[in-house]
């Protein structure tokens, strides 16, 4: 028997969706986002590489906030 799994589709307006996120980030404290933004680079590496560089050799991407 196959399942059939229908597709839900928001349609969001991606100014809106960016003006959310921000938002949400904003109010959580630096330690917490600092934590997320940990853990997101942890799974992307060890997604990419199978597992996470001791030491990042160089900064990819640089810029001021």
């Amino acid at each position: 028997m196959k399942r059939r799994m229908a597709m839900v589709v928001n349609h969001v307006n991606i100014e809106d969706e960016d003006k959310l996120d921000v938002l949400f980030w904003q109010s959580k404290p630096a330690k917490e986002r600092i934590a997320e933004v940990t853990r997101l680079r942890v799974n992307y590496y060890t997604w990419l590489n199978g597992h996470y560089p001791e030491k990042i050799a160089e900064v990819v991407a640089k810029r001021s906030l």
